[in-house]
């Protein structure tokens, strides 16, 4: 699945292998039968019907194949853990965060890259506009937890991050306005995706994406541009969830009250930590990242 637009789903149709393999893109509809199940980008699906994608044809969505991977995300932090499923089998979540013009937003980069953890996709920070700020700063707040990142700036070479694009599917995410259509239509000349300004009273961008859509890379592999965030909601997501990504901390849970938030007087991993069993910048990370989760989303 490609693309969705108002009930109608965009399928791309691989016939033949190898080098004779081609592609064609069929227009369909859910089959009633699917009930209220929901299909996104990303999924892979079973069609019956009219498939030879000839103009004025519509075939059927009757199966929906198993998902490697999900990223979610909930409307907002009250919305009693309702998950809204953003993109299917993703193995790569890139959030794309300016250094400047709109600045940077710590607490959005936090709750996306709990989003990847729970997914279980590889987060990969991408950041723009390095021409306008130094990126120093972001770095090595994000260093502890081992998240690769690229830098670029305006008119410089992408080729760093198509080296961590190519032969993957990779979701791209962040704010409107801090360059994410604009690294698109580089990326895939044919795009065609709208560009956005960022307001200079707000210092936030225009909405220029309004639904998610998988590009194919002419290196290989896919990017799916989806729409700028201002919220990201993480009501869905459990304090085990996060704390599974720091298994150099889980041990030092042992000691921990039940039901411990972790981040209070009464947690163990203080005492884990001072007696060096694990990177005191490592804990402080897990806690902003808790904090972040258990905070409102907009930010």
């Amino acid at each position: 699945m490609v693309a969705v637009d108002r009930g109608r789903y965009t399928c791309l149709v691989t016939s033949g292998k190898g080098k004779r393999a081609q592609s064609r893109t069929v227009m369909a509809m859910k089959a009633r039968e699917l009930g209220r199940k929901g299909i996104v980008v990303g999924d892979r699906v079973a069609l019956v019907g009219d498939v030879s994608g000839a103009v004025d044809t519509l075939a059927r969505v009757v199966r929906v194949e198993e998902r490697r991977s999900m990223l979610r995300r909930s409307a907002d932090d009250t919305d009693d853990g309702i998950e809204r499923p953003i993109v299917a089998n993703a193995d790569q979540l890139v959030i794309v965060t300016a250094l400047a013009d709109p600045p940077p937003r710590p607490r959005m980069i936090d709750r996306m890259l709990v989003a990847a953890f729970d997914a279980e996709i590889e987060p990969l920070l991408c950041l723009t506009k390095s021409d306008l700020a130094d990126p120093e700063e972001l770095v090595a707040q994000y260093s502890p937890l081992d998240v690769p990142y690229v830098v670029v700036h305006k008119g410089g070479s992408l080729d760093e991050l198509r080296s961590h694009l190519t032969n993957r599917i990779s979701v791209l995410v962040g704010h409107s306005g801090v360059g994410k259509s604009t690294l698109v239509n580089v990326l895939v000349p044919d795009a065609n995706r709208a560009v956005s300004h960022v307001n200079a009273v707000t210092g936030r961008g225009r909405h220029t994406s309004t639904s998610a859509v998988a590009l194919q890379l002419p290196e290989g592999g896919w990017i799916i541009d989806t729409p700028g965030v201002r919220s990201f909601g993480l009501a869905h997501i459990s304090v085990e969830t996060v704390l599974a990504s720091f298994p150099d901390l889980n041990e030092g849970t042992v000691g921990c009250p039940k039901g411990c938030t972790h981040l209070d007087a009464a947690c163990a991993l203080d005492a884990w930590v001072a007696a060096g069993h694990a990177d005191p910048a490592r804990l402080a990370s897990l806690r902003r990242l808790l904090s972040s989760r258990d905070g409102a989303p907009e930010v």
